[in-house]
């Protein structure tokens, strides 16, 4: 069944007939797919009041527990993010009492993040809203579909140079 997409490059092949505008599928259902999915998290996180930023440093540091907190700059490099967008949100979420930033023991000029009790609370019952959401959004594909779907975006994201 032809979708939004497919609509588009029927017309590019009418229109531009001597370019191969086969990328634009892959690349438009990747933004319609995006979209899609930042929408239902968005709803998901808004549920428990936290935004994806939110959830991403509090699940990051839940998933880090034992490891007895992270440095923001440890935290920086899991989320993607610019330092000043990593202070910004350490702030807030402190602000809330769902982290706390405690000077290193290694290094006194280093400060910890850690989880309070409130914060590990609220991203261990957000977690399972969070995954029922991904469930419902990937209901349309089988276990073998999943999989090759996500080996096909690793070696995507391993050619674009995102690494771990």
């Amino acid at each position: 069944m032809p979708d939004h997409v497919d609509h588009l490059l029927a017309q590019w092949a009418v229109e531009r007939p001597d370019l191969d505008v086969s990328a634009m599928g892959v690349v438009g259902r990747l933004a319609r797919v995006q979209r899609i999915v930042e929408a239902e998290l968005r709803t998901t996180f808004a549920a428990h009041d936290l935004d994806a930023s939110s959830f991403d440093v509090l699940a990051t540091l839940r998933r880090n527990a034992a490891a007895g907190g992270l440095t923001p700059a440890a935290l920086m490099r899991s989320a993607m993010v610019t330092s000043g967008a990593i202070t910004q949100r350490l702030d807030r979420l402190e602000e809330r009492g769902l982290v706390q930033r405690s000077p290193s023991d290694a290094d006194r000029r280093s400060v910890l993040v850690q989880l309070t009790d409130a914060g590990r609370a609220l991203v261990d019952e957000t977690l399972p809203d969070h995954v029922a959401t991904e469930e419902r959004l990937l209901a349309g594909l089988d276990a073998e579909r999943r999989e090759l779907l996500a080996s096909t975006l690793r070696s995507l994201l391993e050619h674009l140079g995102d690494e771990a």
